[in-house]
């Protein structure tokens, strides 16, 4: 087995002995969808689509929380766990003292993490199909869209770890993830919105995650999903490609 599995295999078995922290992201992102989009959906009706048509609210928020999932995932191993195993723990100098190099924890660490998003949108998949919220056989590619969608959080993710010193510089990861769960047209259309934020939303990388995502639970496939895929691959490349740098020159100081 390659020595950056192992460093994945390592997280497999530590999770496998603290379940209940994994098992939190399949429950969240439920407790969301029934709490807003069943709950408040009831109030709302009908919005419009990733194809002007009007679809329910739940429709809309489903395929949102799906992506925040996979966001959410790859950012908790990407960033407050890498911290507390790099400033703390030191658990990368007792790697070092094996075999295993700084690639290998970089990859083996993003591949975690990008297993971790993926899989809780995976289960979402799931529990979207059950309760008749997937309306297109496209939804199969939404794992592999999940997963490079989870790919681009974890590169980036992983890279602004590398320069935190303390725990305070953590919140800057709440402050940064939290406007894009409420903005990133998770809730709302992105019509809704001001010119000015509409444009800055149509930047972020969790809009177009959750656009993808929509379209392929709706089966409303066409260019932009193109667009989307291409901003999300460019995304995880330079992101990772940063973290790596970042992780060599952070361990090796």
């Amino acid at each position: 087995m390659p020595r950056a599995l192992r460093v994945t295999e390592r997280n497999v078995i530590a999770y496998t002995r603290n379940w209940v922290v994994m098992a939190s992201g399949f429950v969240e992102p439920l407790f969301y969808l029934l709490s807003i989009g069943v709950g408040i959906g009831a109030l709302v009706g009908e919005v419009a689509g990733p194809g002007g048509d009007l679809i329910d609210f739940e429709d809309f928020v489903a395929p949102g929380m799906l992506a925040a999932a996979a966001m959410n995932g790859a950012i908790a191993d990407s960033t407050f766990n890498i911290f507390h195993k790099l400033r703390w723990m030191k658990t990368y100098d007792v790697m070092l003292a094996t075999p295993v190099r700084v690639l290998d924890i970089t990859l083996g660490e993003l591949t975690w993490a990008v297993v971790r998003g993926t899989t809780y949108s995976a289960g979402f998949l799931v529990i979207m199909a059950a309760l008749g919220y997937v309306a297109s056989w496209w939804a199969i590619l939404v794992v592999p869209a999940a997963a490079l969608l989870a790919a681009a959080f974890a590169g980036a993710g992983l890279a602004a770890t590398t320069f935190m010193r303390t725990w305070n510089d953590t919140m800057w990861i709440n402050l940064a993830t939290f406007p894009l769960f409420l903005l990133s047209t998770t809730f709302y259309p992105l019509e809704v919105y001001p010119r000015w934020l509409e444009v800055a939303i149509q930047f972020t990388p969790l809009y177009h995650g959750v656009d993808l995502v929509r379209r392929l639970t709706l089966g409303e496939v066409g260019a932009e999903c193109a667009v989307h895929v291409g901003y999300l691959a460019a995304l995880a490349v330079v992101g990772i490609a940063v973290a790596v740098r970042r992780f060599e020159r952070v361990l090796v100081e």
